[in-house]
């Protein structure tokens, strides 16, 4: 560069390598939850259900709370703002893995005659849960046994505080990045 400044590509996180590696974090968040995805349909459900009724709420009740634990640490992350933390990132994999719990309830759960009417499939189970969580309801699929209403009502309830803390915890977080003029953090992470 005869007529200029030379460039050099700084360690802190700037320049096209910090550009690489802030655009690689997002897509690793997005193939953890693809992953995730893939575990859902793949995971035997069938083992669980009205055969074994403890054991399904169980394992349904403290997967629930693990989830819910993790998103409470996420967004007190956000609000310290603790340096060498990446909130902005679990969280929605950690939004997604929540959805992915309910669906896998609600499949298990259709197995039982009588309490669901209309879901046959993990798809279906995906499709009511996403329906429930955007407040629509369509109508096709409908919680007609007890159990199925309870756990309607929880996924309502666990939308509207952890789901909603979450998002307006991730929302925080993307004002704070917005504010320093989208260069990250001070020490550099994104």
């Amino acid at each position: 560069m005869p007529y200029g400044r030379r460039r050099s590509v700084r360690d802190d996180g700037a320049g096209r390598a910090g550009s690489l590696r802030r655009a690689a974090v997002p897509a690793g968040a997005v193939l953890f939850v693809g992953s995730l995805v893939t575990v859902y349909f793949l995971l035997p459900l069938d083992r669980l259900g009205p055969h074994r009724p403890v054991l399904s709420w169980t394992v349904f009740v403290l997967v629930l709370a693990a989830v819910a634990a993790l998103i409470l640490r996420q967004i007190h992350e956000v609000l310290i703002d603790r340096p060498g933390t990446r909130p902005g990132l679990a969280i929605p994999v950690l939004m997604a893995l929540s959805v992915l719990v309910f669906a896998g309830g609600y499949y298990v759960l259709s197995r039982q005659p009588g309490e669901i009417t209309g879901l046959s499939t993990r798809v279906d189970a995906l499709y009511f849960t996403l329906v429930t969580l955007a407040t629509i309801g369509y109508g096709d699929i409908t919680p007609h046994g007890q159990s199925a209403r309870i756990v309607t009502v929880l996924q309502i309830l666990y939308t509207f505080v952890f789901l909603t803390a979450a998002g307006a915890a991730l929302s925080r977080r993307v004002r704070m990045l917005m504010g320093q003029g989208g260069a990250g953090r001070p020490d550099g992470r994104p």
